[in-house]
């Protein structure tokens, strides 16, 4: 099963550790915001702060939970650029391999949210003529990003144009 999921003779390309960064801060974030209020709500509300102490003790748990599953989730992600396609490659429990010929791209769209340019990070879209077979790539430094998007707008210009 493994070959699978192989690179095809060659290394993947991985995406920026800032990615997984990012990701666990905004996930410390949001559990300290949801389980803070929870916890708040109970405490101050109706004065039972032993449950408050047990919702924050589920927080801390979750917390832990989520930075390890999202240090495994980074390091499954990684790309590979061959002659005629794109591989792209993801996940743990659910894997996922995409390939994207180069003729089949549609559009590349390079994305940023605020905390993503906060930790100096943007996102690759591929859009095809299938909604099943668009592809993104997370995490990618600015640089890489723009060479990534001119360097497969090109590819795609070519292959199509030999259609």
């Amino acid at each position: 099963m493994e070959s699978l999921f192989a690179p095809p003779g060659q290394d993947w390309q991985p995406i920026s550790p800032k990615y997984r960064s990012m990701r666990r801060l905004w996930s410390t974030i949001w559990i300290a915001l949801i389980f803070s209020a929870a916890a708040i709500y109970v405490g101050a509300g109706f004065g039972l702060w032993w449950l408050a102490a047990i919702i924050w003790v589920v927080a801390i748990g979750i917390g832990i939970a989520r930075w390890v599953v999202v240090g495994r989730n980074w390091k499954s992600w990684g790309y590979l650029e061959r002659e005629d396609d794109l591989y792209i490659t993801h996940g743990v429990l659910f894997r996922r391999l995409t390939t994207v010929p180069y003729g089949r791209m549609q559009v590349v769209e390079v994305r940023t949210t605020p905390l993503q340019r906060a930790y100096g990070l943007a996102t690759v879209q591929l859009v095809t003529a299938s909604a099943g077979t668009d592809a993104v790539i997370p995490g990618l430094l600015p640089d890489e990003a723009a060479r990534l998007r001119d360097r497969l707008t090109q590819l795609g210009e070519a292959q199509a144009s030999g259609l």
